[in-house]
């Protein structure tokens, strides 16, 4: 979804508080850090369906950013997933807000902070296997800058949903 939600990920219920601790140090698996730079190419936008979740401000963020009432945007662009209110997506899957003509964003400025943290989620951090599989998917991971251990860890810190 235009939020950094990967097809292979979304939907999916995982109930991880933080990815498991691999070897005798009990460091995770990507101690030593992970590259990944956002190429823009809207992938992770679209789609088979999954959940965008947000939190009650990051609603009234977008919604001022449209614009509308809180209500209007309720009405027009949010469904309940999972117990949760989710961003809609259009019937082939690609989030409601991602615009296909240029692969971007809509609310890029305000977009929820599960989109702004992919790819690093709790269930894509889980094992090196989860990661490169994510990696087919998405050609920013593995690629440009590198992200220490301390600020993946600060990043999952930031994560409101420990499922995602």
């Amino acid at each position: 979804m235009g939020n950094g939600c990967d097809p292979a990920c979304r939907g999916r219920r995982r109930r991880l508080v933080a990815p498991p601790l691999r070897g005798a140090e009990n460091k995770p698996w990507w101690h030593e850090g992970l590259k990944f730079e956002c190429i823009r190419c809207g992938r992770c936008c679209r789609g088979e369906p999954g959940a965008v979740w947000f939190s009650p401000e990051e609603g009234k963020n977008i919604s001022d950013y449209l614009g509308i009432s809180e209500e209007e945007f309720f009405r027009l662009y949010v469904v309940s997933r999972l117990g949760r209110h989710s961003l809609r997506e259009r019937p082939n899957g690609d989030c409601i807000f991602l615009n296909p003509q240029y692969n971007n964003c809509s609310i890029y400025p305000v977009r929820p902070i599960q989109c702004a943290l992919f790819p690093f989620w709790p269930s894509i951090l889980n094992s090196r296997k989860m990661w490169q599989s994510q990696a087919q998917r998405c050609p920013g991971i593995d690629m440009g800058r590198l992200y220490s251990e301390e600020e993946i860890s600060s990043l999952l810190r930031r994560s409101p949903f420990p499922d995602l």
